[in-house]
């Protein structure tokens, strides 16, 4: 699956750039959007769920808006706003491969995006739950996801599981804390909980049958020597 991967080499890298051209550029909204935030009330859970949403295309610094509404909304009101935002980014992500399948279609062999769906209807709703927390690979893979066969409501199930954990845990940092000086720290410890997802989801898996090995639906040539008249 040569092409495949290039192709999600190309997405993933086309995210970092844009990364790093918002930090570059020093846009306000995307390298610090406290100021927006800080006005508290509607405005900024319209801004912070907003951000998330954007996250998708844009880079946003999520950990932080997260951390944002744990202090301004305490514990409940963040865990909800940030898990809404999430969800919005995964809906916007999938929809978007839904809207790209076609020209993966036309730039990926037809044996290559077979075995690729394949993987996907195996493993996908566990790497959505792994890969929830960490930035380009949660926006890459819900686009792949997208432009599979995957369900829209097994997609959601799956962001769903992955986000509650970071959602709650950057929410209690912002409600409790009087400083990000541990940010580091809160940010290992949401990956490690994707880390345990993963494990455990993985040794559930390992017990099911794996994804159908695509074949060939071409008939090969008769070698049988033609009859005599």
């Amino acid at each position: 699956m040569k092409r495949y991967w290039l192709l999600t080499g190309v997405m993933m890298a086309s995210f970092l750039a844009l990364f790093g051209l918002a930090e570059w550029l020093h846009v306000p909204l995307l390298t610090n959007p406290d100021p927006w935030l800080a006005r508290g009330g509607w405005i900024a859970a319209a801004v912070g769920v907003g951000l998330l949403v954007a996250d998708v295309l844009l880079p946003v610094p999520a950990s932080l808006v997260m951390i944002a509404h744990g202090a301004l909304f305490g514990v409940m009101g963040g865990t909800l706003l940030s898990l809404a935002g999430s969800l919005g980014a995964a809906l916007f992500g999938f929809a978007l491969g839904r809207r790209g399948g076609p020209l993966l279609d036309r730039l990926v062999p037809a044996d290559e995006r077979r075995r690729a769906d394949a993987l996907l209807q195996h493993w996908g709703d566990l790497a959505i739950i792994a890969t929830r927390p960490v930035p380009i690979l949660a926006e890459t893979l819900s686009i792949l996801a997208g432009a599979s066969p995957m369900s829209w409501g097994r997609m959601l199930l799956a962001t769903f599981a992955g986000s509650l954990p970071a959602a709650l845990i950057y929410a209690l940092t912002g409600a409790t804390a009087r400083n990000l000086d541990n940010l580091a720290l809160v940010f290992g410890l949401v990956l490690a909980v994707a880390g345990v997802f993963w494990r455990v989801g993985r040794r559930l898996r390992v017990s099911q049958p794996g994804p159908p090995v695509p074949v060939s639906t071409s008939t090969p040539p008769s070698t049988r020597p033609p009859q005599p008249p």
